[in-house]
């Protein structure tokens, strides 16, 4: 099984002249449950359905399994989903260590939410920060997209 390990950070600083590449992600939740998510996405012209499990205690780590469908397929899905979508813009920008940092610029009832993820190969890896990296939100749920979709950050 395919394991994910990721840091997340709020967004503080000016980080869009350093991307290399952005692209518009619109996701939904077939579940959103706690430890057991099913999300459709479309990423551009490409669509994914993951599964996510539950978080180990740190929220840093956690099984994740997905495939990429047809756009068609998604669009079909997505009127399966849970009230509620993300719409963001993600850009994606190397760090000076060679880390990928994706950078979520949230639209919508996430409107002014900027935040980073970094995946790693292990929980205790090391990276540099780029300047624009702020507070770590890593295992906070309220940050988990899927929350996001349920209590807007413009709720808060």
């Amino acid at each position: 099984m395919a394991q994910e390990i990721e840091r997340k950070f709020l967004v503080t600083g000016d980080f869009k002249p350093l991307a290399h590449a952005s692209s518009h992600i619109v996701q939904g939740y077939i579940s959103s449950a706690r430890g057991r998510t099913v999300r459709v996405r479309i990423r551009d012209e490409k669509a994914y359905l993951t599964i996510k499990g539950p978080s180990n205690a740190t929220g840093t780590s956690r099984f994740e399994w997905e495939k990429e469908i047809l756009p068609e397929e998604a669009r079909e899905l997505m009127k399966l989903c849970e009230p509620g979508l993300i719409d963001k813009r993600r850009y994606m920008v190397r760090s000076s260590s060679g880390h990928l940092f994706e950078v979520d610029e949230f639209y919508g009832e996430n409107q002014g939410l900027v935040m980073a993820e970094v995946e790693l190969q292990a929980e205790d890896e090391p990276f540099e920060k780029p300047p624009f990296i702020g507070k770590e939100v890593t295992g906070d749920i309220r940050y988990y997209n899927s929350h996001l979709m349920k209590c807007p950050f413009t709720t808060w």
